[in-house]
């Protein structure tokens, strides 16, 4: 054991040795290659110390350079600004010696005007005692001052003036008066060709016509309950007589009358004719009736292109199909004058739209349904009013008779475009005795006055023509008869369209030669 034990320790001790000598060599070698670190370390050291500086010394030079370069060229640019400044001043103190110069020039010449206004004052003094002296000689001649002499001329020059603005007066109105008719003519004329409706003339009748005539019987029923019943619902006035396969339908009513001929077609084809049917038909036929009217109204403003209408003045356009003035279809009547009113505006340079709108409602007035005691054109004034249409239209659907002064130039657009509509061949018609006794009216009121010779109505009524005696009414007294004729006719007759009053004066020299 202790054997062991020594050999232990002996080992122990010779490794102990052996780290110890490892210990000091290791030592020797890190000592050594410090060193040799150190050394690289100073060596690398020197080497970036050598570049620093070259590169130091380049930075210095290319600082140098560029110093030198800048002060070199503000050198320059100061030279530049000294001789800049030096031209300056050269420039200048040679407009200084011209404008020196200039200054004894006007100097000069203001010396030299000096002289000749004192030498023209001298001869204008020298003028105005000769003229003074002139004038005072002629004053002595002609025995009147220089003032009177004045107004006498100027007096003398007012009427020459006078005359001869008088006549270039007279000749202007009178070009004028032939160029405004003749532009007048023209425009008329081309509105009428332009436009073309159809002429509807209405009647106080219907005729239905029967397939045969046993159904005649069916309709006037046992008794003839059925006929009353229809004339009782309608309103209308059934003719049956010997007639061929007709009945007659009388009534002053197109609404009634066109409802009574659809009540009775409908009747005649179902075939079940009694008054509790009639009845229901009747009813049924009043509502159709009414909303034709409604599609009617509608479709006319669409044809004319009118939009924006309140719906009741369209329902009241719809029943302008069932009216008629003098035997001409109102609706029809209507959109003629609308399309007339437009063409015309539109020749005149006004809006055709707005005319058009109020020469469709101008007769609104004769459709509603509660007809007051008041003309047309006030009413349908008054409803255009109420429906909320322009100022212009309104005012246009109350003058076009003259019931209110015209307001705008749509107004007597659409009097005129009414009395083209009205008077135009074919529109319109008259019973002969009505028509007859209409001439005979406007003949005998020509005739009371005093100094008329004959009177002569012409034109259908259109133009009444009055032949006066030279002797006994002057020029001034035919023009005033003219005038009050027109007046009275309006007043006192009814008439469609419009009366042209002329009257002859005329002087005759006879001789004979024997």
């Amino acid at each position: 054991m202790d054997t062991i034990i020594q050999v232990i320790i002996a080992g122990l001790a010779g490794l102990g040795a052996g780290v110890l000598l490892a210990s000091i060599f290791i030592k020797k070698s890190a000592l050594g290659k410090s060193a040799r670190i150190l050394r690289e370390a100073e060596e690398k050291a020197e080497v970036i110390r050598k570049e620093k500086l070259l590169q130091a010394k380049e930075k210095f030079l290319q600082l140098k350079s560029e110093h030198e370069q800048l002060i070199n060229e503000r050198n320059n640019q100061l030279q530049l600004n000294e001789n800049r400044f030096k031209q300056r001043e050269s420039a200048l103190s040679k407009r200084i010696e011209e404008t020196q110069r200039k200054q004894k020039e006007v100097e000069a010449i203001r010396n030299n005007l000096n002289q000749q206004l004192e030498i023209v004052s001298k001869k204008q003094e020298e003028l105005d005692k000769a003229s003074r002296q002139h004038i005072e000689q002629l004053e002595a001649l002609s025995g009147l001052t220089a003032n009177e002499a004045k107004e006498q001329l100027i007096e003398a020059l007012r009427e020459e003036t006078k005359s001869e603005a008088s006549v270039l007066i007279a000749d202007i109105v009178e070009e004028a008066k032939m160029t405004a008719h003749e532009k007048a003519r023209k425009i008329v004329l081309e509105t009428i060709q332009r436009t073309a409706v159809e002429h509807a003339n209405e009647n106080s009748v219907s005729v239905f016509h029967l397939e045969s005539d046993e159904i005649k019987g069916r309709i006037i029923g046992r008794e003839g309950r059925n006929i009353r019943a229809l004339e009782a619902l309608t309103g209308i006035e059934i003719i049956v007589d010997d007639s061929p396969e007709a009945i007659i339908l009388s009534g002053f009513d197109p609404v009634r009358r066109e409802i009574a001929r659809l009540s009775l077609h409908k009747l005649v084809t179902d075939g079940r004719i009694h008054p509790a049917r009639i009845e229901e038909v009747v009813a049924k036929t009043q509502k159709q009736i009414e909303q034709e009217i409604v599609e009617t109204g509608k479709r006319t403003c669409i044809d004319l292109g009118i939009h924006g209408m309140h719906h009741e003045l369209v329902r009241m356009i719809g029943r302008m199909k069932y009216r008629s003035s003098y035997g001409q279809n109102l609706l029809m009547h209507s959109k003629e004058v609308a399309m007339l009113c437009a063409t015309m505006a539109a020749e005149l340079g006004l809006n055709p739209k707005l005319a058009k709108r109020a020469g469709l409602l101008h007769d609104i007035g004769k459709v509603p349904e509660n007809e007051p005691d008041l003309p047309h054109a006030l009413l349908g004034m008054k409803l255009a009013e109420k429906y909320k249409e322009k100022p212009e239209v309104v005012n246009a659907i109350g003058a076009h008779h003259d019931e209110i002064e015209m307001e705008s130039l749509i107004a007597p657009i659409v009097q005129v475009c009414d009395a083209i509509s009205g008077a135009r061949p074919g529109a319109r018609r008259e019973v002969v005795e009505a028509y007859i006794k209409r001439l005979n009216n406007l003949e005998e009121l020509a005739l009371s006055y005093p100094g008329v010779v004959k009177t002569y109505a012409i034109q259908a009524g259109r133009e009444l023509r009055m032949i006066v005696g030279a002797d006994k009414v002057s020029d001034q007294e035919a023009n005033q008869i003219s005038q009050d004729l027109s007046k009275k006719i309006q007043d006192e007759m009814t008439y469609p369209g419009q009366i042209k009053i002329t009257v002859i004066r005329e002087t005759r020299a006879v001789a004979f030669a024997k």
